[in-house]
């Protein structure tokens, strides 16, 4: 027997087949189409996506002699739409976690709560990417569209169509803005304070909770049983997480990909000013009794494909970045680099934050400039590690980094000597889809608990990168006095001088 991982992302749709020690069996692969309306906001289709999955799924099982145990559904965690509750039909189209399209809802919602009191019901500091803004959007445009509908998310959709049930789990539900973390329960009275139906939302299960079967004669074309169950795994950066075993607290988990995320768990407690000031998001994480807290770099794989267009008349390959990187003197660059290029994210969530070179000469080479980028994000990386350690009490020395971007030896290392933290990198190319496989596993009895499965998983190889002191002390001036000091006057002429994101 073995299990079965789904993952809709942003850029791809993936299934993938692992046995119980992780290793992967078969992987297929389709890409997440971006489209767009009349006035420019982006949108992916629901057969698509739905259709994407049919064709991994056929791929991956027609004429497999593997039978599936059980299947784990984990996705881009703000993305989600409207279904029709009685006849299973999608009201609108998937709206993406990055639409900007409900930017002035989310300024009305921040004016009917105390922004700290909403904090420590959600872990989430508000914004246009939550389901609440996007919900009241649809809203505005047709005061009728609410009536008989459920807001699903992209896992909780294609749940749906293997299933024929409703659900979601508690890490994708607290992205809403509507869902207590602190009681594990849809907010009524919130929802009933911007008039919206009791039954909007779908029930709210325990990562990895059973929420169905397969049962179509549908799935049955494309190689899948029926009677397999269904689970919704839940966040994908919390399921990779789990995939390489950074699940308890001091255990720092890196995702290094086109936005960077840095995620670490802590035991379940009442969110106070200290985590609200911290400028981190916090929510249910998919590990029993635990939160997680999270700080993101929006461009960071980002700022490399956007040096990869603009500085060679045709897009460079990865090969010549590599080639590039490896021209570089080692030590700081002397410049700072602001990876800003769509806002910043958290400790210091700000859309109107911009990218910025900082320190530039004539002697500098596109060299210099790709190795400014690298130490940018890692100088960002940085500044979520500090704060992570004041709000967990927990000394971050170590990570472990995976992601497409771990392929850039020279980037981990600026990481490293930047951060002083040991990376550990393991030899796994899918964690999420892996992540999702395994709480699949650990929710139907595969495994008896989270600590069972990340001791059965076995990585053949795991590299280790090491933190060049000498090096560490010259970026932490840089860091403190440049890179954080300019901080404040950089964000101020953003606000100031520059036209709002939606305006431009």
């Amino acid at each position: 027997m073995a299990l079965l991982g789904i993952d809709i992302g942003t850029t791809h749709c993936k299934a993938g087949f692992f046995q119980e020690n992780g290793s992967a069996i078969k992987i297929a692969v389709r890409p997440t189409n971006v489209h767009y309306n009349q006035q420019g906001d982006p949108f992916f289709s629901p057969d698509e996506i739905w259709g994407n999955i049919a064709s991994c799924l056929q791929e991956i099982l027609l004429g497999s002699e593997e039978k599936v145990s059980a299947i784990g559904i984990t996705s881009m965690a703000e993305t989600g739409l409207l279904v029709d509750r009685q006849t299973g039909r999608p009201r609108t189209n998937f709206i993406p976690w990055f639409s900007r399209c409900a930017e002035s809802e989310a300024e009305k919602i921040s004016n009917e709560d105390s922004s700290f009191h909403r904090f420590q019901k959600t872990g989430l500091h508000n914004s246009y990417k939550y389901g609440l803004a996007k919900i009241l959007y649809l809203k505005k445009s047709d005061a009728s569209i609410l009536k008989g509908a459920v807001w699903l998310s992209a896992s909780d959709y294609i749940a749906f169509r293997l299933t024929g049930n409703l659900a979601t789990d508690y890490s994708l539900a607290a992205r809403t803005y509507s869902f207590r973390i602190d009681q594990l329960a849809w907010d009524q009275p919130w929802m009933k304070h911007f008039d919206l139906p009791d039954r909007l939302f779908p029930e709210a299960l325990p990562s990895g909770s059973k929420m169905g079967v397969t049962h179509s004669k549908e799935l049955v074309e494309l190689g899948i049983a029926p009677g397999i169950p269904v689970t919704i795994a839940g966040h994908d950066h919390l399921v990779a997480a789990l995939a390489v075993g950074a699940i308890n607290p001091g255990n720092v988990f890196d995702s290094i990909g086109t936005a960077e995320t840095m995620v670490g768990a802590f035991e379940k407690k009442q969110l106070t000013e200290l985590e609200y000031a911290s400028g981190m998001t916090f929510g249910c994480h998919i590990v029993r009794d635990r939160f997680f807290w999270m700080g993101g770099i929006s461009a960071s794989g980002g700022s490399i494909e956007w040096f990869r267009e603009q500085f060679s008349n045709q897009k460079m390959s990865y090969e010549e970045i590599m080639e590039l990187s490896a021209k570089v003197k080692e030590g700081p660059s002397q410049i700072l680099y602001y990876p800003y290029l769509s806002g910043s994210g958290s400790p210091q969530p700000d859309p109107f934050a911009r990218g910025a070179f900082i320190g530039l000469k004539t002697s500098h080479k596109r060299k210099d400039l790709l190795k400014a980028m690298m130490e940018g994000t890692a100088y960002e990386l940085e500044s979520i590690r500090r704060s992570a350690e004041r709000i967990s009490g927990h000394q971050i020395n170590r990570m472990i980094s995976v992601g497409g971007g771990t392929k850039n030896e020279y980037w981990l290392q600026i990481k490293s000597d930047i951060t002083n933290c040991h990376l550990t990198i393991p030899e796994i190319n899918e964690a999420t889809l892996l992540g999702a496989a395994i709480t699949a596993g650990i929710g139907t009895g595969v495994y008896k608990n989270e600590e069972d499965a990340v001791s059965a998983i076995q990585f053949v190889h795991s590299k280790e990168i090491v933190p060049n002191q000498e090096y560490h002390q010259e970026y932490k001036s840089l860091y403190e006095a440049g890179y954080m000091g300019l901080q404040e006057q950089l964000r101020n002429f953003y606000r100031s001088f520059l036209p709002s994101p939606t305006n431009e």
